[in-house]
């Protein structure tokens, strides 16, 4: 294509059906729920402690369900069982993209019912969803996936290790609460493989092969205001307005992704952490900086690149390793005991994720090799 990515200009675009951002919102939960529904199955992180107040004031029949880590295809059915079980009619998921993800999947299956491989692509049937998903509440305590503002709910295959979504508009959440005030209470390494992960978001969603006119005005601000306050968090973790300005770029760069999809960067992170268990952010973190150097090889790649910040790629991803070292995150594989001897196996499932397909160069298991590689080494 002589070095041109063509903008699609055929798409459909969807996101919450209502977004509501501010300090405190989230005290307004039980009035919005009035009128969705009589009974509550509601999402939360391994410490559902963190919001026992809010919890007491909802007001409704509430059954609790804990996402201690990514959400798999057993957890999905697990916790769609135990909403049927409560006669839940909707659902709320106040935590990380882990948590909305899973609940994203139990109000789809509430409403249409089967199983969730019924839905998911690739390893599943991917069926459409015949009905919209049953009302939804998403409420992100992290500024990373901006899963709230999407209609994909990521979930691995436990076998495979591979990721799928179950991907269709009528799954996006009814109404999301952006409020800077719960991000407070992250542990420093959570905020910033999080924020790692939400710029990645940006930086990928740039550049993909499907992106779209709308995609790449929320990649273009999402970067500006996760690049601007990243840093401005982790050195004042206590300052509202770089939680605010991290959540709402997490959630812009969630609204990209709805449609311009994410590329080389994440394929190659969802291995790492299925074999060595290495944290999504961190992996992101580890790798990203290698896929701006062999995307930034392709001229229209680069020109995008150039337009977020003004860098040639090379540059982008120097500036990228500075804040991987702000942010105390290790710069290579072979710190975080990753072997030599893996990077064969890492290379063909990362060829395989759905991710790989979306990258703005094509990138098989022989370069996602060469990339892993120059991870290991952290050579550039």
């Amino acid at each position: 294509m002589g070095g041109q990515l063509a903008v699609t200009l055929t798409f459909e675009f969807a996101t919450a059906g209502r977004i509501i951002a501010g300090a405190g919102r989230t005290a307004e939960l039980p009035q919005l729920l009035a009128g969705l529904g009589s009974r509550l199955l509601v999402c939360t992180g391994a410490d559902t402690s963190r919001h026992a107040g809010l919890l007491a004031g909802l007001g409704l029949p509430a059954a609790v369900v804990t996402v201690a880590g990514e959400p798999t295809v057993e957890l999905a059915r697990t916790a769609a069982a135990a909403a049927r079980e409560h006669a839940a009619d909707v659902v709320v998921a106040i935590g990380g993209g882990s948590v909305i993800d899973t609940g994203k999947a139990v109000a789809m299956l509430l409403a249409n019912g089967g199983d969730p491989l019924d839905y998911l692509e690739v390893i599943g049937r991917g069926q459409p969803l015949g009905h919209a998903s049953a009302p939804f509440i998403a409420i992100p305590t992290t500024a990373g996936t901006g899963s709230e503002c999407q209609s994909f709910a990521l979930i691995a295959d436990e076998t495979t290790h591979q990721k799928m979504a179950c991907g269709d508009p009528k799954a996006a959440a009814r109404i999301a609460i952006l409020d800077p005030l719960l991000t407070l209470s992250q542990p420093p390494r959570v905020a910033a493989c999080t924020g790692i992960d939400a710029l990645s978001h940006a930086l990928e969603t740039a550049v993909t092969r499907p992106r779209n006119p709308i995609s790449l005005a929320y990649s273009r601000q999402a970067f500006r205001l996760c690049w601007s306050h990243f840093p401005r968090m982790l050195k004042r973790p206590d300052d509202l307005e770089a939680r605010a300005g991290m959540l709402l770029g997490a959630a812009l760069a969630g609204l990209a992704i709805e449609n311009s999809m994410l590329g080389a960067a994440h394929a190659a992170a969802n291995p790492l952490s299925a074999h060595f268990n290495i944290v999504h952010g961190q992996a992101i973190g580890l790798m990203l900086p290698h896929v701006l150097r062999f995307n930034g090889r392709n001229p229209a790649a680069a020109r995008l690149y150039a337009s977020l910040d003004s860098s040639n790629a090379d540059h982008l991803a120097e500036k990228l390793e500075s804040l991987l070292d702000l942010a105390g995150l290790p710069r290579s594989l072979s710190q975080c005991g990753v072997t030599h001897s893996s990077i064969p196996v890492l290379a063909r499932e990362a060829a395989r994720q759905w991710t790989a397909a979306f990258n703005p160069r094509p990138v098989a298991a022989a370069d996602f090799a060469r990339l892993f590689e120059a991870a290991w080494e952290n050579t550039k």
